[in-house]
């Protein structure tokens, strides 16, 4: 897939208030400092378009990029960073739950993992959650640049077979870099494919 034109649309915490069209959307979310906006960059080849920082947590609101005139990337708020208020942290798990459960536009949620780092229960959680409510998603691991070939493809195999322990089969992996742009590809390929079934399918 090309991309020949991305933009910001719009920022809500409420998922009512999204676009009211019938655009698929693909979500991407992670813990705190995943690489989420500069992966959304690099897909895209905006490198401005969504907002890094090296503060984690920045991301507060559920923000549509429209991609092509034809289908949305939306970035939503990151979990797990310690240092909010309890009260922060309801809210924001709030906004998250009622946009996976209840945005039929929502073709597929990409759950964004730190190549480096063994299965957090966070993340474990969370994707148990997902399988439980049964919300099409998808395991991108990012920042393979930080590691050797040999030490990447060792880490996410491991990661896999952990998953497997209680899993019965692995959604579809993804292993990117924003600095490379590996993965690329196969990412925009996928959702290239999945754009070809109707909004709201049960197919993906």
């Amino acid at each position: 897939m090309i991309i020949n034109a991305a933009r910001f649309v719009v920022s809500n915490s409420d998922y009512r208030r999204c676009p009211d069209d019938n655009r698929h959307e693909y979500a991407f979310i992670g813990r705190s400092n995943v690489g989420k906006s500069s992966l959304i960059n690099m897909l895209t080849g905006k490198k401005g378009l969504a907002m890094t920082s090296s503060t984690p947590g920045k991301t507060m609101l559920i923000n549509h990029f429209l991609v092509n005139d034809s289908w949305y990337i939306v970035d939503l708020p990151g979990y797990g960073y310690a240092r909010r208020s309890k009260a922060d942290r309801a809210r924001l798990e709030g906004i998250i739950s009622d946009y996976v459960l209840n945005r039929k536009q929502m073709t597929n949620l990409f759950v964004l993992i730190d190549s480096r780092h063994k299965p957090q229960q966070i993340d474990l959680e969370f994707m148990e959650w997902l399988g439980e409510n049964g919300v099409p998603f998808s395991i991108v691991f990012t920042k393979l640049d930080k590691l050797s070939p040999n030490a990447g493809k060792k880490l996410t195999a491991d990661y896999c077979a952990a998953l497997l322990d209680t899993w019965e089969e692995l959604p579809p992996v993804f292993r990117t870099s924003s600095e490379d742009k590996r993965g690329r590809d196969a990412l925009l390929n996928y959702i290239e494919e999945l754009n070809r079934l109707p909004v709201g399918s049960d197919e993906q």
